[in-house]
């Protein structure tokens, strides 16, 4: 799928939900969402400088002149089916006059609810000095997000190279780890591969959490040595060609004590029955529950604590999300994580993670790392 391909089919899916929904044109200001519905490639930064309006008739994207050229570029290899605007003026000015010049312009202005109140505001005073102020507003939550929710061929196939990435990491980072080194010695060097060998950056900061420091799920990697008996938490991801890959792993310095052993084995058998669970039609709140039962029944409940999964994409935390919240069916396309964990504060933490695409027969695993115990 060619980049125009992708951004034509998803306004189209966008275009689907306006005319579904009675809007007459949505208004988008997450960059994530802006860089999926457009396609653009190298483009965007973690600034939030961007609203793209879409309606039936035409995608335009507002940005500035520090991005106006490489936009321009974007948008000429994607088929010109997003055009560029960098007028020195608001993102609510613009969208005002787009809509003004609608044809007719009908239906409800959208817009996602994670606007600041500060945009909003603007958009009001905005339509109102347009004499559009009579348009009806329609808030409306995770729209585009739950478009993204479903991947395209092409974002699998970026997915697969950035866990490609990560997969080669935890196969060095087992070579260099040792007793003695610090948590941070071990990130700085796991960050250093990835970075030197095709990530653009890292999908989050990478976690890594020895001993009771593995208990904190989100763990800050502090300069604590490695001892011989711990268990080692990995957590990371490479962010490559504009997705990210997320895994995690637990590594073992020495014979672990049979407390450890079992904990590992229940995460693992946890981990591979809820992924020969996994199809359409399977809610995130089963997944969920089927993995707390395995923890009980081994003699650990309630020590996972947070949710089994989530989506993964051009963010690392996407839909859908495998939790007790969750009881929409999954479908065909959408990327999660499984990611059992076991934490008991005071003893030692341990996770293990995989991510991968739910398939019309199944669940296809990106993650190419053995669930095999590793002691070194």
């Amino acid at each position: 799928m060619t980049e125009a391909n992708a951004a034509s089919r998803r306004l189209g899916r966008l275009r689907a939900r306006e005319a579904e929904g009675g809007m007459g044109a949505y208004l988008a200001r997450r960059t994530s969402d802006i860089q999926w519905l457009t396609a653009f490639d190298d483009v965007f930064d973690e600034e939030q400088a961007h609203a793209l309006y879409v309606d039936a008739e035409r995608a335009v994207l507002h940005t500035d002149s520090r991005y106006a050229h490489g936009c321009r570029k974007a948008a000429s290899v994607g088929g010109d089916v997003v055009s560029v605007d960098d007028e020195r003026t608001s993102h609510a000015h613009v969208a005002a006059r787009l809509w003004s010049a609608s044809t007719p312009a009908h239906g409800s202005f959208a817009f996602d609810d994670g606007i600041a109140l500060a945009d909003y505001r603007s958009l009001q005073r905005a339509f109102a000095e347009s004499g559009a102020s009579a348009v009806p507003f329609a808030e409306t939550c995770g729209e585009i997000l739950r478009l993204r929710a479903v991947k395209d061929a092409c974002e699998v196939e970026r997915l697969r190279f950035a866990q490609a990435i990560t997969d080669a990491a935890f196969a060095h980072i087992v070579e260099f780890i040792r007793p003695g080194m610090t948590e941070r010695q071990v990130q700085l060097e796991l960050d250093g591969y990835l970075l030197s060998h095709g990530a653009s950056g890292l999908a989050f900061p990478s976690i890594v959490a020895a001993g009771e420091n593995g208990a904190s799920p989100h763990a800050i990697v502090s300069d604590a040595p490695l001892e011989t008996g711990m268990c080692v938490v990995m957590d990371f991801g490479a962010r490559a060609r504009g997705y990210c890959s997320d895994m995690t792993r637990t590594v073992f310095l020495g014979e672990p004590h049979p407390k450890m052993r079992a904990a590992y084995e229940t995460i693992r058998r946890a981990n591979e029955e809820v992924e020969a669970l996994l199809a359409p039609g399977i809610t995130g709140a089963e997944a969920q529950a089927l993995a707390e039962r395995i923890l009980a029944e081994e003699g650990f409940p309630g020590a996972m604590g947070h949710g089994l999964g989530h989506g993964v994409g051009i963010d690392v935390h996407e839909l859908p999300v495998l939790s007790a919240r969750n009881t929409e069916p999954l479908r065909a396309g959408n990327v999660v994580t499984v990611e059992p964990g076991i934490y008991l504060p005071g003893e030692f933490g341990m996770r293990l993670e995989d991510f991968g695409i739910i398939t019309e027969n199944g669940f296809e695993v990106f993650t190419a790392a053995s669930h095999d115990i590793v002691i070194l």
